[in-house]
């Protein structure tokens, strides 16, 4: 399976209204965290995910989480290395 590319090294932390999103798993969107379609030269696909509410939320730069839009932590590895 291919590697994503390294979009940042920090979570994105950003407010988001109720609703569906495009999360980014391939690194290439030039709207990170959001999918623009960049994935379409790659293996990738988007992940889909639903906030029901209003919610401030961190969401995965490094693409190194094990999955899923949200940061946990994965990064701090790469900053160390």
């Amino acid at each position: 399976m291919d590697e994503p590319k390294i979009a940042g090294t920090k979570p994105i932390v950003v407010e988001l209204p109720a609703g569906q999103y495009a999360y980014c798993t391939c690194g290439e969107s030039k709207n990170q965290p959001f999918c623009d379609g960049a994935h379409r030269t790659t293996s990738f696909q988007p992940e889909m995910f639903e906030l029901a509410e209003e919610k401030t939320v961190a969401l995965c730069a490094c693409k190194r989480n094990g999955g899923g839009p949200y940061c946990n932590g994965a990064h701090a590895k790469l900053e160390s290395q």
